[in-house]
C-alpha cells in the first residue's frame, strides 16, 4: 500500500495477480520458444494465421497484442524466411492477407507441442473444476471490462 493509505494494496490486487500471471506466462513461453528461434509474438502470428488463413497485418496485431508497425515487421521477416507467404497486390483494399507456408506449418507444430508444455505446467495441481471455474471467471472478467463499461 502507499504510504498515504491510499494506494492499491497489491497483496491483494487481483489486477496486479493477473499482470503478475501474465508476465511469468510469457517468461516461461519466451523460455520454450527461444530454442525454435521464436518469440511469442512469432508464435502467435504463426498460431493466428494456421486457425484464421488470410488475416491482415491489423488483424494480426490485434490478435497478438502488439502494433501494426511490429507486426508489419515480423511479417516481412517471416515472408522473407519463408514462413508465410502474401500476395504482391492487395486483393481488396490495402490488406495483404498472410498465410502460412509448409515451412511456417512444420514451425508452429514443434511451438505448439512447447507451448502446450507450458500450459500443461500452469495448470497442474488444479483440478479440471478448478481449471474449468478459472476459465469462466477469466472470461467473465474480460467480457466485463471490454463490453459492459457500466459494470451493471
Amino acid at each position: 500500500m502507499s504510504q498515504n493509505g491510499a494506494g492499491v494494496d497489491l497483496d491483494k490486487s487481483l489486477g496486479y495477480l493477473l499482470k503478475e500471471a501474465s508476465s511469468a506466462l510469457r517468461s516461461a513461453m519466451e523460455e520454450v520458444l527461444r530454442p525454435l528461434g521464436m518469440s511469442v509474438t512469432h508464435y502467435s502470428c504463426l498460431e493466428l494465421l494456421a486457425q484464421r488463413p488470410g488475416l491482415s497485418n491489423s488483424e494480426l496485431a490485434r490478435g497478438a497484442f502488439v502494433t501494426r508497425q511490429s507486426m508489419n515487421v515480423l511479417l516481412q521477416t517471416l515472408e522473407r524466411e519463408g514462413y508465410v507467404t502474401r500476395p504482391a497486390e492487395a486483393p481488396v483494399g490495402k490488406a495483404l492477407p498472410a498465410r502460412l507456408t509448409p515451412r511456417g506449418r512444420r514451425s508452429l507444430e514443434k511451438a505448439t507441442a512447447a507451448v502446450r508444455s507450458v500450459e500443461v505446467r500452469m495448470l497442474a495441481g488444479m483440478t479440471e473444476n478448478e481449471q474449468s471455474g478459472a476459465f469462466r471467471i477469466l472470461q467473465r472478467m474480460i467480457h466485463s471490462l471490454r463490453d459492459d463499461n457500466d459494470g451493471a
